[in-house]
């Protein structure tokens, strides 16, 4: 299984619109980098959900329910999408402030290349994200 961490804009599509939905493509990624993440996701791996510009914050757990296929909002190019569905939302939202003040996750890409909206993270930073989150799985 892998970990990973998206963002989206809560004015855009929140973690609450996902639980009311049940199930999102996550469509519209337009970086390299982010779509090749988008790709290499499998199904069942866990994906923490991030509230960019406003809150801040990790507010959420949902996980792959279909892997990568041709993003249908595309008007040309070669972009992929992914499934998701959500799981359980953090008792406890982790801001990007303590994200900043724990020594463990100071390689994590949100610190590192904050514009990504795609990441990858390893096992030990999902845990600890949890952790801080209060939440446990």
């Amino acid at each position: 299984m892998n970990y990973w961490l998206v963002k989206s804009e809560p004015d855009a599509f929140s973690y609450e619109r996902l639980e009311q939905e049940g199930r999102t493509m996550w469509d519209g990624v337009r970086n390299y980098a982010a779509r090749n993440n988008l790709r290499a996701m499998k199904q069942g791996d866990l994906v923490l959900f991030y509230h960019s510009v406003t809150g801040l914050e990790v507010v959420g757990i949902c996980s792959v329910a279909q892997e990568a296929y041709p993003d249908p909002t595309a008007p040309k190019g070669d972009w992929s999408v992914v499934d998701m569905v959500p799981v359980k939302r953090l008792r406890q939202p982790v801001s990007l402030k303590t994200i900043k003040a724990t020594p463990e996750l100071q390689q994590i890409g949100l610190v590192r290349i904050g514009r990504l909206s795609v990441m990858p993270l390893e096992k030990s930073e999902f845990d600890c994200l949890l952790k801080l989150g209060d939440t446990n799985l």
